[in-house]
């Protein structure tokens, strides 16, 4: 629900804070005061394209910031997750627009875009006449709107539909994972072959690599490492080398050990390192032994680990990775081989999901063929009430396809539809699209938002030029028929209707005042007497009149008694 409307510097809006209530809010004024830039301002600010001209006169920019209570609206919460925008249960926007022909948007502070924008603005207002925010335009709206029209029974049909769809989508990508038509698949098993040959000619083992690199290093600097441990042979056995050395040391210590423990310890300490050096020298002689390595070759060795880098570049970074997509491509190979076996139980489910499906998509377009006719009835019963007896609103379905027509890619059946509408007799039915906006398009888009508001997922709406052309009877009934939408939405009217301005639940003056340099627009809330004097001007353009004001009055308590009625 629109809350607050701020106004910076837009045509003669100097600046202006509009606070918005439940129910209806009626704007009024005199002719040219200014109520077209209200609108304006509320369409700048929910994404409508820019210009200039917008800005007032004198100034480098204008802004408008529009306050919505959004804390009821869980479509627009799907939205904030959606555009990763902290949720909260308002919603602020901010747009500004230069003399540059630049300009910034803010939704709760953050930047965004005029696409993110308008996924926000298009669940929040519906304003007559301005296509970027006119729900009803788009069919795939209009669908939605008579599903929800249809009642319990098209909707369990519609779930209906829905489970078999899902269990359809499955099967197909089960075929799909078998590897879809003849072609696909044999060039599919050409490339597996060729994937489990050259893995099992290499005939990679685990733990090899590592291996045949340590062998690589080995063979490569044979001489360096047989010196050095030959050497080290040398040093600790030779006759006078470090193990004699520390034999006759410890000799020395074993002759005083029986004086003091502190010797004992030094000569075991001693007997430990010669133990130690013996180990080492041994085990030297061991390795220097097994260097010689006749039964590798170095080059074969570096032609090995060349096939073993290729295995890992293709198939995996290391044998586990590359034995996992060698067993998944036997498995998927086996499948391909098989596929004639597999597919044909698929295939047959496949046809059965169909057939059901098909039946149900005929189901559902003939509930939402009866629901259409009901709506249709009902909303030309409105029109009448609103003095167009002559339109016509015909709901028009595409034809069904047959079976082998049947393209099975929806969850929601396979009816296309278009709201058809014409406002006078004689004239052609058109798309409501094409519909040119003014005040018989307007009472059309009362009567359908009267059968309809309930279901509406916009919480807002804004309606310009709707007593176009009317007075009397029908003006009491257009006021009528707000009053009850807005008992379910907020309304926002623009008017110059006494009958309207009288139920209104929140009444806006837009007045326009001039000085000597400059003309502005103020936007002034109405108290009880001062709504009396609004309506009295409507009724006669005299605020001097006893019996127009006695009949405001009169307006003003027939529209609350009807309030109480709803």
């Amino acid at each position: 629900m629109l809350k607050k409307l701020v106004i910076k510097n837009v045509a003669l809006i100097d600046g202006a804070e509009i606070d918005f209530t439940e129910g209806l809010n009626v704007l009024s004024g005199e002719t040219g005061a200014g109520k077209s830039v209200i609108l304006e301002s509320l369409n700048f600010v929910l994404g409508a394209k820019a210009d200039k001209t917008l800005i007032r006169s004198g100034e480098n920019e204008c802004f408008v910031k529009a306050e919505f209570d959004v804390s009821n609206n869980v479509f627009i919460k799907e939205v904030y997750a959606e555009c990763e925008i902290e949720q909260d249960d308002y919603l602020i926007i901010q747009r500004r627009y230069n003399v540059e022909g630049k300009g910034s948007i803010k939704i709760n502070g953050e930047s965004a875009n005029a696409s993110i924008l308008k996924k926000f603005t298009a669940l929040l207002v519906d304003v007559h006449g301005q296509s970027e925010h006119f729900h009803l335009l788009k069919n795939s709206n209009q669908l939605q709107l008579l599903d929800k029209f249809g009642g319990l029974k098209l909707e369990e049909t519609k779930l209906q539909v829905k489970e078999i769809f899902a269990k359809l989508k499955k099967v197909n990508d089960e075929i799909s994972l078998l590897g879809g038509d003849e072609n696909q698949r044999l060039i599919r098993l050409d490339i597996l072959n060729y994937q489990i040959a050259e893995i099992e000619r290499v005939s990679l083992k685990e733990g090899e690599e590592d291996e045949l690199v340590a062998i690589k290093q080995k063979l490569m600097h044979q001489k360096k490492i047989s010196e050095a441990l030959a050497g080290v042979s040398a040093c600790l056995n030779s006759e006078g080398g470090v193990c004699d050395i520390l034999a006759n040391a410890n000799k020395l210590l074993s002759s005083i050990s029986e004086y003091g423990e502190e010797y004992s310890q030094l000569s075991d300490r001693l007997n430990s390192a010669l133990s130690e050096l013996d180990d080492i020298s041994s085990e030297a002689s061991s390795a220097l032994d097994e260097l010689d390595l006749p039964e590798y070759n170095l080059n074969e060795i570096e032609d090995r680990l060349e096939n073993i880098k290729s295995l890992k570049k293709k198939y995996g970074l290391d044998y586990s990775e590359i034995n996992n997509f060698y067993e998944n491509a036997k498995l998927e190979k086996d499948k391909l081989e098989n596929f004639n076996e597999l597919a044909e139980k698929l295939l047959i489910e496949k046809n059965n999901l169909q057939k059901g499906l098909f039946k149900l998509y005929n189901q559902l377009g003939d509930i939402r063929r009866e629901s259409a006719k009901t709506l249709s009835n009902n909303v030309i019963v409105e029109l009448k009430e609103l003095g167009m007896g002559k339109s016509q609103f015909v709901i028009e379905f595409a034809d069904k396809p047959n079976f082998e027509e049947c393209k099975f890619d929806s969850a929601n059946g396979f009816d296309k539809l278009e709201f058809m509408f014409s406002a006078n007799l004689g004239e052609p039915l058109k798309p409501l699209s094409l519909v040119i906006s003014g005040g018989e398009m307007s009472r059309f888009m009362l009567s359908i938002k009267a059968q309809t508001a309930k279901f509406s997922e916009i919480s807002t709406f804004i309606f310009d030029e709707i007593d176009a052309g009317i007075s009397g009877v029908t003006a009491k009934v257009v006021a009528e028929k707000l009053a009850k939408i807005s008992s379910r939405v907020q309304v926002v009217a623009i008017t110059h209707l006494p009958q309207i301005s009288a139920m209104a639940d929140n009444n806006l003056l837009i007045e326009k005042t001039e000085d000597l340099t400059r003309t502005t627009t103020s936007v002034k809330k109405l108290t009880g007497q001062e709504k009396i004097m609004e309506i009295t001007r409507l009724i006669s353009g005299n605020l001097d009149s006893v019996s127009s004001m006695e009949h405001a009055k009169e307006l003003i308590e027939s529209a609350k008694a009807y309030k109480k009625s709803i």
